[in-house]
């Protein structure tokens, strides 16, 4: 009789019924003593489930770090409204208009300032190799405030003399070692564009898919390199407006002021204008989340022949239990249970080997990739919904554990 009292009943047929989490935790037992029971397909399993989870990891960093990089020159305007071409796309390719637009938005009473920004590339010649590369110009009235970038108001002085220029200390390496020379050296010469300047400071921008380098130098200087197009145009205008005033409004008047070919923005309507171009108007974007979307297919079908050959070599135990009186619906949570627990436990050195990685690639590429908790818990949720779509899969196996096979 003592023996007979150790006998545990199923959950099913248990009196009184257990509470509802004895009802989950009793599966996630037993899928966890399966799992264990095969430490070869467990850890084949986990490793899966990890490759999946590094791989939508990657590829969800390097989205992020195209659109973080791509939208780090307008993140640092600091203009409440903005002119941009119509027609322009990009920052690193944009369309000229008449200069004269800026002036014009000072007619509004609550315009206090109008800042015209430069943009153009030119050929930067490595100090030490003398290897040419092509870097970002970015000319603009340093002194106004428009753009801050930073380590920009250190050398703020320094840029009003003649040919001097803030090199991006975060551009490639392939322009040359120029902090380190900067450090030993003090401001020395370089040379863009067959023009010799005088390098007088670093500041913080950082490379991204359409530069991969920026050198910043007042208005006047960027004429004296770029001197091929023409004084009046110029590529973006920042405006500065009096405190309290409303902004949308102003955007509206300045609108209906100003002729069709400008575009007034506001500061998250450019960075959305930024963003949006390479989102949609290239296939980088779609690369990414194609790339995401194949990891957890792959993670999904690897998961999916683990858990249906471990029901497949245990058929003759789970028609067993089901002739003890076991539900159908309590071994298919046994085996949803397992198909969970393989999603935490893969995702867990998937998360630790993603955050090493992104350092790896950050310091190569020079590309802001940074783990952050949005990220983590949107790819949890996504390898958890992998590993349960593969365990709804893998129960239809049960069906075959039938317990009039037995005899």
């Amino acid at each position: 009789m003592n023996e007979l009292r150790r006998l545990e009943l199923p959950a099913e047929v248990q009196a009184p019924r257990p509470p509802r989490l004895v009802n989950l935790l009793l599966p996630a037992r037993l899928a966890w003593r399966q799992l264990r029971a095969e430490r070869a397909r467990l850890w084949t399993a986990i490793a899966g489930v990890m490759f999946a989870c590094v791989l939508v990891f990657m590829q969800l960093g390097f989205r992020a770090a195209l659109f973080d990089s791509a939208t780090a020159l307008p993140q640092a305007m600091h203009g409440e409204l903005f002119l941009i071409n119509p027609l322009t796309t990009a920052m690193f390719r944009p369309e000229q208009f008449p200069r004269v637009r800026a002036f014009q938005t000072l007619a509004d009473p609550d315009v206090a300032q109008a800042v015209p920004i430069y943009l153009s590339f030119g050929t930067w010649r490595n100090p030490v190799t003398g290897v040419r590369r092509t870097i970002q110009l970015v000319g603009f009235d340093t002194a106004t405030g428009a753009v801050v970038f930073p380590g920009l108001e250190a050398v703020i002085e320094a840029l009003k003399r003649p040919d001097t220029i803030a090199f991006d200390r975060k551009s490639r390496p392939e322009f040359g070692p120029v902090p380190q020379l900067l450090a030993e050296r003090g401001p020395f010469e370089v040379q863009i564009a067959d023009r010799r300047l005088e390098l007088v400071g670093l500041i913080d921008i950082g490379p991204s898919f359409g530069a991969d380098g920026n050198a910043v130098m007042t208005e006047t200087n960027f004429r004296r390199i770029v001197t091929q197009r023409k004084a009046s145009n110029t590529d973006l205008v920042a405006l500065r407006l009096h405190p309290g005033v409303d902004i949308p409004t102003v955007a509206a008047r300045l609108r209906q002021l100003l002729p069709a070919d400008v575009a007034v923005l506001t500061y998250d309507e450019l960075v959305a204008w930024e963003r949006n171009y390479w989102e949609t108007a290239t296939p980088i974007g779609f690369i990414f989340m194609f790339g995401s979307l194949m990891g957890l297919v792959v993670g999904m079908v690897i998961v999916y022949q683990i858990l249906f050959s471990d029901i497949a070599s245990h058929i003759p135990e789970y028609a067993t239990l089901k002739a003890m009186g076991y539900a159908h619906a309590y071994l298919r949570r046994a085996v949803m249970s397992a198909a969970l627990l393989l999603a935490v436990l893969g995702f867990i050195p998937g998360i630790l080997t993603s955050i090493g990685l992104y350092q790896v690639v950050a310091q190569a590429t020079f590309l802001p990739l940074e783990m952050d908790p949005e990220r983590g818990m949107m790819v949890f949720g996504m390898i958890f919904a992998m590993c349960a779509g593969a365990g709804l899969l893998a129960v239809r196996k049960l069906r075959d554990a039938n317990p009039a096979d037995m005899f």
